[in-house]
């Protein structure tokens, strides 16, 4: 299965670089920068599918020596030579099925962080302030670029809310393990008696969306042309001028009578049907961001948590991966390439698991 499916990303592959060599493509720029980008995303794919078969080729041979027998010293040679292609084999095979997982199409896109106090109070609301800070030092580190979108800051230091806009390639890719309901368990500022309490910040990153696209295929339309009814001067209600334009797909119905020509009349429907199908896409996308907002949040309750910041033990503790660092200042300073790193591989055992079985 792997083999056919390496074929079919060379195969692929081959396509493309003779359509980008066509001096045609030139004359259609999107088109010519979407195929620019997917031949660049298969070329790490064929030259290792290339490489793959090199050494399968080499092995044969090597196999076809040693069994042969003969010579004592040429079959010790190749018995080497087999032990290190079967390394090698096994190790191209691992990275091949890593290369050929679809890829999450928002990996590279800039991200939203979302930080929200959630139970705790004012305590939740510093411990907002410090989550903020990290996600900062963290793009920093990375070279990203933060702006800082909007913030509800409180009396005592804390952030009721903060809207992060991080730019940067790979953002989304390693940003996005972050979603969830962040536990802290220390003493307050605010607390006399030095009990710990445990707060909580729920965390949501959602990718930048693209402009919305409206595209109208003349198929999904259905026009129909009849006389207006309306007042008007000569002609007007004795000529099929007026237009009902449907979109089909939506059941959206626009009309309009109001010029002597037909052709001028369904301009106007047509500018009618695209503005009430880009506030139609709009709303869609809105509904779609709020509704996998709620998603990686939950209610905020303590109970629902992916990590917890334990300050009396000094420790980190991700709960989907059991993975426990005791070195909560330095996390805290934008460290957290270790979590993310160990998340993401987490990530793609699974996802390699699902393709395998």
């Amino acid at each position: 299965m792997l083999f056919d499916k390496l074929r079919q990303i060379e195969e692929r592959s081959h396509e493309i670089a003779r359509v980008l060599s066509d001096p045609a493509i030139f004359g259609q720029p999107a088109e010519y920068a979407r195929l620019r980008k997917e031949h660049a995303d298969t070329l790490e794919i064929v030259e290792k599918f290339t490489e793959y078969r090199e050494v399968l080729k080499r092995l044969g041979e090597a196999r076809h020596i040693l069994a042969e027998g003969g010579d004592r010293e040429l079959a010790e040679l190749a018995q080497t030579e087999i032990d290190e292609l079967s390394a090698r084999q096994a190790a191209l095979e691992e990275e091949l099925k890593k290369l050929v997982l679809p890829k999450d199409p928002n990996d590279d896109k800039n991200v939203f962080v979302e930080i929200r106090a959630g139970a705790g109070g004012d305590e939740a609301a510093l411990f907002a302030a410090d989550l903020a800070r990290m996600y900062t030092k963290y793009a920093e580190a990375q070279r990203w670029k933060v702006e800082v979108m909007d913030s509800s800051p409180t009396g005592v230091g804390g952030l009721k809310d903060v809207i992060l806009f991080i730019q940067g390639r790979g953002a989304w890719s390693r940003l996005k393990f972050e979603r969830g309901v962040h536990r802290v368990q220390r003493v307050p500022v605010t607390e006399a008696s030095g009990r710990i309490h445990t707060s909580t910040v729920t965390v949501a990153v959602l990718p930048e969306a693209e402009d919305v696209d409206v595209r109208v295929e003349e198929k999904d339309l259905r026009v129909d042309v009849y006389r207006s009814s309306g007042p008007g001067g000569q002609g007007v209600n004795t000529t099929d001028s007026a237009v009902r334009i449907t979109h089909v797909p939506t059941g959206l119905v626009v009309t309009c009578q109001d010029e002597r020509s037909q052709l001028k009349n369904r301009a106007k429907a047509m500018r009618v049907l695209k503005a009430r199908l880009l506030e139609r896409a709009q709303e869609e996308q809105q509904a779609a961001m709020a509704a996998d907002r709620k998603s990686q949040v939950g209610t905020g309750e303590r109970s629902e948590r992916i990590r917890t910041y334990n300050f009396r033990e000094g420790r980190v503790t991700d709960h989907r991966i059991g993975l426990t660092l005791h070195r909560l200042p330095a996390i805290l300073e934008g460290d957290l390439d270790e979590i993310v790193d160990a998340l993401a591989a987490a990530e793609q055992a699974e996802r390699l698991q699902k393709v395998e079985s």
